[in-house]
């Protein structure tokens, strides 16, 4: 339990990595503000939490709408008056190789993985300024530190997320802390939206060796409890009997 309880919002909270997360700084006394599409599973993970004593509150969010990303936000800051942690975790890997030529899954990984990062750091930015601070943590992948057969373009959106978190850490100056956290093979729901056969069996393979999704909600927590002066950029979590 931490002595300094603040407000972290996490996109993408209803299952896996967002849903572990909540749990876990929920556990360290801080207040989550949870958001994704399936507002059932994000109603009972609320009360989950206040059965263990912890506070939470939700709304329905599309990180793909940058008005919902907005008024994510701006409920959250009504509710609690004020963000401390915005965690930008909701993300979508329908891999295929390129050739497929499945258009609209690229479109969907870049509206979801690309834009709903940038939707994010928009709506809290303005936030942090009038406060005169926050923390961002990104949650990207090792598919943004390596690219393999069927993950170019999940992998360039995951770059895409390093390279945004690096310019927000220069620009900030230290007002704003950035964190990027990059899981490998995670127990979660994420593999569940490939439709290409071959990638989707590939997966199984590769997702055979996995680490539990609150072992990346520790690494956040790690970060997010840093004092003021220590900003954590990277973090890469990785099964230990992976070589990838």
């Amino acid at each position: 339990m931490t002595h300094h309880s603040k407000t972290v919002l996490i996109t993408g909270a209803s299952s896996g990595i967002g849903e572990a997360t909540a749990l876990r700084l929920a556990a360290d006394g801080h207040r989550v503000f949870l958001g994704a599409r399936r507002t059932e599973r994000l109603e009972k993970l609320a009360g989950r939490i206040a059965a263990e004593g912890g506070t939470a509150d939700f709304r329905r969010l599309d990180v793909t709408d940058a008005a919902d990303v907005r008024a994510f936000v701006t409920a959250a800051t009504e509710l609690w008056g004020r963000v401390d942690v915005m965690v930008n975790n909701a993300g979508v890997m329908p891999l295929s190789p390129l050739a497929a030529l499945k258009v609209d899954e690229w479109d969907r990984m870049i509206d979801v993985n690309v834009r709903g990062v940038l939707y994010g750091i928009a709506a809290v930015l303005p936030v942090m300024g009038r406060q005169g601070g926050g923390h961002v943590v990104n949650v990207a992948s090792v598919g943004a530190h390596e690219v393999v057969p069927t993950s170019a373009v999940y992998s360039a959106t995951k770059f895409a997320v390093r390279a945004l978190s690096e310019g927000l850490r220069q620009e900030s100056a230290g007002d704003v802390r950035v964190s990027v956290v990059s899981p490998g093979v995670t127990e979660s729901e994420l593999a569940d939206s490939i439709s290409d056969a071959r990638a989707r069996e590939d997966m199984r393979a590769y997702r055979s060796v996995a680490v539990p999704a609150s072992a990346i909600a520790d690494a956040i927590a790690f970060a997010v409890s840093r004092p003021p002066e220590v900003d954590v950029n990277e973090i890469v979590v990785r099964p230990a009997a992976s070589a990838q």
